[in-house]
């Protein structure tokens, strides 16, 4: 009998679930008492330099920037005509959302609401013969079903036309100033100061994976740390450089996020999105009864992969282990790619060559060693996806005892056999993502537009992809809050000392890139969710400038109280003079940084995981990205190279 402070999820087999108590869950916000100081405006002085630094484009500002997005359209709320215009984009997105049998009805309502009684409000954006055109196909016969694309013309001509004179009108405002008061606080630097930090969550190649809380906005994070002087011993600057940029550069609600960069003195941190409901590989084998999904749950994380590879192929990433262990569910269950140890840009034009990825779920093309783009992580979909349905891997069983060498010629040679688990539209996706030939493999058949073949699948004519992709379906599972889905979460073995390992100035360097701070996008994303910009957002009387963007008045400073000295005097004089009895040392400091092991909330974040096999197989690298897996360990290779 479970104790009263832990709550069961009836379909979970409470032998391989770890249950939080109540009370790491249901807790407040963990705001700092101290956030509004934290995240004050500074002087709007201070800030109107940032204009000739930061990109101020329409296309950025607006359509980029979470933050900048609001603010835009709070300004064009204060005009008519311009408000008319964002409630049109705001209808044709939702007309967008909408599935298919609804369409129609969505499209006459908003011909009815914008455009019957209203077409001369909109005549300088479009003319009569594009409402005339859409009217023309919305009554045309057999199109019950219009297209979700049929007012996109309509919206390409009010973002044009917004971004025309309404912006440059936005960037001489209060509105764009506030902006910049934003992008001052965004930059600001970020230190171990700035979070809370839990307990260890698990371990990476690295270093530990904790828990994690932002001060200012209560927000909880999973900070990945890596032990400077063990990057240093692996020589694995450059795989960790790689994730970094990588990470940073993807904003996708499919694959994990970088909000913070930054570095103590042991470790650089990366501060990443929290997942707390396991991984794949633990709900196939690990959720009670026969492994494996239903048709339908293994569709619904295949899609949002899809997404995910869709969203790195977009950047000319290439992924290169996708596998269930680093596909992990959010609190929502929501499925995100992690772990981008092993991912490489691809310049464009060019192709890759290593042999790279984990054993079982390695292309045909990667085990001999081929040049390729993103073909590889379209196989390892099709191997993910006949796992999440069969209950066991195409080319190697659970537990298997079978050498690299078997696994591969299966890769390479035998074909997969499917039961009656399968039905038609998913054997077949199975095979056309399985091909053993790239040039023929579902996904790779035409450039640049792999996850557009994948879509029209008949076994994804279900999944209504707008609706997807802004997150608007609901899982088919959501996981208890009050557990954690991980084996052995409490046995988590400690890393070893390094010894042995010097650093100097050009380490320095190396560190220099990687702590960049807060990243743009998730950041402001973080003010919006934990509603900081709604209650710092406020303007002065009568909705005009606050005091801290008025140009004509000074920045206040901060008031001291009428004996300033008296504290100083009081710190400085002490009970016998001695500066060792005064001062608090940076030990304790720390000390009062780090929170009670027992009273925290707990999560899953999945890390790239090295086994002893790998420090001795890749300490002689030049590349810590060439690198290839045999169950969880990695073992070093050469011959990654772009041509």
């Amino acid at each position: 009998m479970l104790d009263s402070r832990y709550q069961l999820h009836n379909n979970i087999p409470c032998d391989l679930i770890t249950y939080r108590p109540i009370h790491e869950v249901d807790c407040n916000k963990g705001k700092s008492k101290k956030w509004k100081k934290i995240l004050a405006f500074p002087h709007i002085s201070l800030c109107l330099p940032l204009k000739d630094k930061i990109d101020c484009r329409y296309s950025f500002i607006v359509e980029r920037q979470p933050i900048g997005k609001l603010l835009f359209r709070e300004f064009c709320s204060t005009k008519s005509h311009l408000k008319r215009c964002i409630e049109l984009l705001d209808a044709i997105e939702s007309y967008e959302c909408q599935v298919e049998e609804k369409r129609f009805s969505a499209a006459e309502e908003i011909l009815n609401n914008y455009f019957s009684s209203e077409s001369a409000a909109f005549s300088d954006i479009f003319n009569c013969e594009l409402e005339n055109e859409i009217r023309t196909q919305l009554n045309s016969e057999n199109n019950e079903r219009p297209l979700k694309d049929l007012f996109a013309p309509c919206s390409g001509a009010l973002k044009e036309h917004l971004s025309g004179t309404p912006f440059d009108d936005f960037v001489e405002t209060m509105y764009f100033h506030r902006y910049l008061q934003w992008k001052w606080l965004e930059g600001q630097p970020v230190t171990q100061k700035t979070f809370r930090m839990y307990r260890v969550l698990g371990k990476g190649g690295f270093g530990e994976v904790c828990a994690c809380q932002v001060r200012a906005t209560g927000k909880m994070y999973a900070c990945k740390k890596l032990e400077k002087k063990r990057i240093k011993k692996r020589k694995g600057e450059s795989m960790v450089l790689i994730e970094k940029q990588i990470l940073q550069k993807i904003n996708s609600r499919f694959v994990v996020s970088l909000t913070y960069a930054y570095e103590t003195k042991d470790s650089l941190c990366l501060v990443l999105t929290i997942m707390n409901g396991g991984d794949l590989k633990f709900h196939i084998y690990n959720m009670g009864g026969e492994p494996g999904f239903d048709i339908e749950r293994a569709r619904f994380y295949a899609a949002e992969v899809t997404e995910g590879l869709d969203h790195l192929h977009a950047q000319n990433i290439v992924y290169r282990d996708l596998k269930p262990e680093n596909i992990l569910l959010d609190d929502h269950g929501h499925v995100r790619i992690s772990d981008l140890g092993l991912a490489v840009e691809i310049p464009e034009g060019e192709s890759v060559r290593g042999r790279v990825g984990t054993v079982g779920y390695m292309a045909p093309e990667v085990v001999d060693n081929e040049r390729y783009t993103f073909s590889p992580d379209w196989f390892s979909l099709g191997v993910l996806l006949f796992e999440m349905i069969e209950g066991q891997a195409p080319f190697r069983a659970r537990k298997e005892k079978v050498k690299r060498e078997e696994v591969e010629r299966r890769v390479r040679e035998e074909r997969e056999r499917y039961s009656s688990k399968f039905g038609e539209d998913a054997r077949a996706i199975c095979q056309a993502l399985l091909a053993k030939q790239p040039n023929t493999r579902l996904g790779c058949r035409s450039a640049n537009n792999g996850a557009s073949e994948i879509r029209r699948h008949a076994f994804f004519k279900s999944v209504t992809w707008k609706r997807l992709q802004e997150g608007m379906l609901d899982p088919p599972f959501v996981p208890d809050p009050h557990a954690v889905y991980a084996k052995d979460v409490l046995d988590i073995e400690q890393f070893s000392t390094v010894k042995g390992v010097n650093l100097d100035e050009t380490d320095e360097n190396f560190y220099g890139k990687f702590n960049s701070g807060s990243v743009s996008i998730p950041w402001q994303e973080e003010m919006i969710e934990t509603e900081c910009y709604k209650e710092l957002n406020q303007w002065g009387e009568d909705g005009g400038p606050s005091l801290d963007l008025m140009l004509d008045r000074p920045p206040q400073e901060e008031y001291k109280g009428c004996f300033p000295f008296r504290r100083k005097n009081k710190r400085s004089s002490g009970t016998m003079g001695s500066e060792s009895t005064i001062c608090m040392k940076n030990s304790e400091i720390s000390a009062s940084r780090i929170q009670d092991d027992n009273t925290t909330t707990r999560g899953v974040e999945k890390s790239s995981k090295h086994s002893k096999d790998c420090t001795k197989d890749t300490t002689g690298s030049k590349d810590a990205d060439k690198v290839s897996k045999v169950g969880n360990h990695r073992v070093a290779d050469h011959s990654n190279s772009t041509k």
